[in-house]
Formats: C-alpha cells, structure tokens, sequence
C-alpha cells in the first residue's frame, strides 16, 4: 500500500521531471532594437536643428573656418534671428552691440532668405556696421567646388 501524497495521478509529472530548456528567446529583442533603429534614423534629421532659409546664388568663394562666427538670420517674412533665437529687428543694434562689447565674435554672417524684405535685411547690416562688426553675406556658389 503507497501512501496518498507520493502517488501520481494519471502519469503527471512533477517539476523535477521536465526537461531543462537554457535558450533565450532573442526575436523580441531583435524586433526592439531594429525599431528603435528605424525611429533614430527618422528623427536624426530633425534633431540637427538649423534654421532652413533659401538662401540666393551668387559668385561667392567658400567660407573660411573662424574661430567664433555669429549667423544672423532673416527669414522670409522679416523674422530675424541671431544664432537660433529670435530678436525683434528694433533689438537687433542693441543686441549685436551687447555681443561686441563681449568679444567673443570675430565676424558676423548674414544669412538672408532670399525673399527677404529688403528693409530687414539692410538694418541687420547697418546694425553690425554700428557694432563694430566685421559682416559677411552668405550665398550659395553657383558651381560646387568651383
């Protein structure tokens, strides 16, 4: 006669019986990764920043690496930016001047939408004229590399 608690019912197995399965499952992980792949490369673009401007072709050489220049922008619709934020263009003369009596720019570029107001864009170079600030207009070369 067995007694009740070491009898098995119906030929189930206990724990102990199984066999030991030590493989990972590595499709989920796969999946993860390639998904997070695929929104890096989507939104590495957009994390680049930059203010999109067309700016005009001209007959210009390339610019030259400075040291610390500043991009004054002027978009389309008369907004003005300096570096990436946006000023008033009745700020714009005090700002540069503040940024002059710093020292730390050696030359201005002026970026200018080429649909620009006209107007805007005259006031920026005035205003880094009475700076003191050495500007440049930035264009786009006709010929690459040429």
């Amino acid at each position: 006669m067995s007694s009740l608690g070491s009898r098995r019912r119906g030929g189930a197995r206990s724990r102990a019986d199984l066999p030991l399965n030590a493989e990972i499952n590595v499709t989920s992980l796969v999946d993860v990764a390639f998904t997070l792949l695929v929104i890096f490369i989507i939104t590495a673009p957009i994390l680049q920043g930059g203010i999109e401007v067309a700016i005009p072709k001209a007959d210009v050489r390339p610019l030259t690496s400075a040291d610390s220049p500043l991009f004054v922008t002027v978009e389309g619709d008369g907004t003005v930016l300096i570096e990436e934020s946006e000023i008033p263009i009745e700020e714009v003369e005090a700002a540069l001047s503040q940024i002059a009596a710093a020292g730390a720019v050696e030359r201005v570029y002026l970026r200018a939408d080429s649909t620009a107001n006209w107007a805007a864009v005259m006031r920026v170079m005035a205003a880094a004229q009475n700076a003191g600030m050495p500007w440049s207009a930035v264009a786009v070369p006709y010929r690459e590399g040429g």
